[in-house]
């Protein structure tokens, strides 16, 4: 892939997927050996189910205010920074994108601020997963 592709608005598919909330989007989007690294887990989620399935309940914790703020493209790589809000505190990120040669999400590392931000986000997915019984389909690697 020598660029990857966007809208009218110059979004990549991932982000304009991710911004209008469609999740079943997003899952189409990944690659099936996709590498999701987690900012609370040291070692990455790996395939596509595994991954489309903790994106499912990360979405519904980081979605309802996340704001794609600004982006950066080089080659088969994209950045794109984002804030949103969970349990009242204020979170910065970034979603640092690699795409294969099919224009698939290869891989995916997400960073997160401040600290306390990254801590609310963390609980919250964990009680999701225990809420949604998913926790056993997407339990953190090792």
């Amino acid at each position: 892939m020598t660029e990857i592709p966007t809208d009218g608005s110059g979004r990549s598919p991932f982000r304009a997927a991710v911004e209008s909330k469609d999740l079943a989007a997003v899952h189409r989007l990944l690659a099936p050996d996709v590498h999701f690294r987690s900012p609370v887990v040291f070692a990455p989620y790996e395939g596509r189910e595994t991954v489309a399935a903790l994106l499912q309940v990360v979405g519904g914790v980081l979605l309802p205010e996340l704001r794609y703020r600004w982006q950066v493209r080089e080659g088969d790589r994209e950045v794109l920074c984002f804030t949103t809000r969970v349990s009242g505190r204020e979170v910065e990120g970034v979603d640092l994108l690699r795409y294969d040669d099919t224009g698939l999400v290869a891989e995916l590392v997400v960073m997160m601020r401040p600290a306390s931000g990254l801590v609310a986000v963390r609980d919250a997915i964990a009680a999701a997963l225990q809420a949604a019984g998913a926790g056993a389909a997407v339990a953190p690697p090792g």
